[in-house]
């Protein structure tokens, strides 16, 4: 099987496509002094961009990983999130509390999606 890698980097791609699976890096927002919200949005955005270039969607989305820098704020990234998935194909999910790469970010979601 090949593998493709969207928008490699030094340290990491931002997809990588294999077989018939897509897997995306963790995504964070542009701004990272936005609120929750706003920074969950961008990273959907996000996410929805690298699912459209690699030809799949968010309705093939097998799994879903999202991490917090607060738990507390798990209600407001919901807000944003149930408005983003597909409620006829909502993929697994785990949200967890996790330090990211820098204080100002709230949030980073990881996600694996079918290509076919």
């Amino acid at each position: 099987m090949t593998i493709e890698r969207l928008h490699p980097g030094s340290r990491m791609s931002q997809a990588v496509k294999h077989g018939n699976t897509l897997y995306l890096a963790g995504q964070v927002a542009k701004d990272e002094f936005a609120t929750i919200e706003t920074q969950t949005a961008q990273v959907l955005e996000k996410m929805d961009a690298l699912l459209a270039e690699a030809g799949t969607s968010k309705s093939k989305v097998l799994s879903v990983q999202v991490l917090l820098t607060n738990i507390a704020d798990f209600a407001a990234m919901n807000s944003v999130y149930d408005k983003w998935i597909d409620p006829a194909n909502p993929p697994a999910r785990a949200c967890w509390e996790a330090r990211l790469a820098s204080p100002n970010l709230r949030v980073e979601i990881i996600a694996v999606a079918a290509l076919d």
